[in-house]
């Protein structure tokens, strides 16, 4: 194979994998911004859930995104809650530190209005260590936060946090 035709397979690479990324950086940067909102969290599957308030600041640059903030819930307990994520083309990848104060990893894509996210947890939650985690934009104000995992005793899904921010 010669230098202009492996040039020409760069040169269209390069057209199709930018404007991925451009949209990508545009979509975190839609969600830049202060959000607060409330929802409601259960920290063990079978266990009740509980109602919390929580507030966030999320900061993009290009592909990637920094979420900070705190969730509180039973009157007094506060919890830091952050994430940081990073595009890589369609890809999604990043971590994700919860209210254990443990960081967990954070792997997936976009679809639409929605990064879908598999989360690695650091350790073994609800019989194994992984969930789904959605961070879904809704229109220009609002946020949801979702997590789903496996009922070890049955298989089904369970979600375990749904919050919903505004700014």
């Amino acid at each position: 194979m010669n230098f202009s035709v492996i040039g020409a397979i760069g040169l269209t690479l390069m057209l199709f994998l930018k404007p991925a990324l451009a949209d990508e950086a545009g979509f975190l940067k839609s969600i830049e911004g202060r959000w607060s909102g409330d929802g409601s969290v259960t920290t063990k599957i079978g266990s009740r859930p509980f109602n919390v308030t929580c507030k966030f600041d999320g900061k993009a640059r290009g592909p990637s995104l920094v979420m900070s903030g705190q969730c509180r819930g039973l009157v007094v307990v506060r919890r830091p809650v952050s994430a940081d994520i990073r595009a890589d083309g369609t890809r999604y990848s990043g971590t994700y530190m919860g209210p254990s104060g443990r960081p967990s990893r954070l792997s997936g894509s976009r679809t639409g209005n929605s990064i879908n996210f598999i989360v690695r947890w650091n350790r073994e939650i609800n019989g194994d260590r992984t969930a789904q985690m959605t961070l879904e934009k809704i229109g220009g104000r609002g946020l949801r936060l979702k997590t789903i995992d496996k009922d070890p005793r049955n298989g089904r899904l369970i979600v375990t946090s749904d919050i919903h921010l505004t700014r």
